[in-house]
């Protein structure tokens, strides 16, 4: 079982996931007493899937919790060093390219639906996916990232 890797990027990276979702959305990702327990905690181990990527020409996933892991049959270091368009079949990537384009430009999109593929070749359904991007504080921008809590295999 993936445990959550703790440093300062991913406690810092984490915040900022919640911060960019709450700006781009005016809801709250999460809630949690930050007294407690962390950010990176609850986010890792929450009820839904959770996926980011950075900015690259090519974006590479930066993060994934524990459930994008196990749904996609991946440990953390094959995750986070693959291109995030490779976890789209071929033909469902032109369509994924148009959601990522949409979000870039309204700031979030919601209600997609898309075929995806882990590891081990097992196609399955997202459902409802809330795209977003990631923005800090100054407004300069970090990536997008997804969050979802529906899926089927196929």
């Amino acid at each position: 079982m993936e445990t959550i890797i703790h440093s300062e990027w991913i406690e810092t990276h984490s915040q900022l996931l919640i911060d960019s979702y709450y700006r781009a959305t005016g809801r709250s990702l999460i809630r949690y007493d930050n007294n407690s327990v962390s950010a990176a905690e609850v986010l890792f181990n929450g009820p839904f899937v959770l996926l980011s990527h950075g900015t690259e020409q090519d974006p590479v996933l930066n993060y994934g919790n524990r459930s994008a892991l196990r749904l996609w049959e991946m440990t953390w270091d094959q995750f986070t060093a693959i291109p995030s368009r490779l976890t789209a079949e071929p033909t469902e990537r032109s369509e994924r390219e148009r959601l990522l384009a949409d979000a870039k430009r309204q700031g979030y999109s919601d209600g997609y639906y898309g075929v995806r593929i882990s590891k081990s070749g097992t196609r399955f359904e997202i459902q409802n996916v809330l795209l977003w991007n990631i923005v800090n504080d100054a407004g300069e921008y970090k990536g997008q990232a997804a969050v979802f809590t529906q899926w089927k295999r196929l």
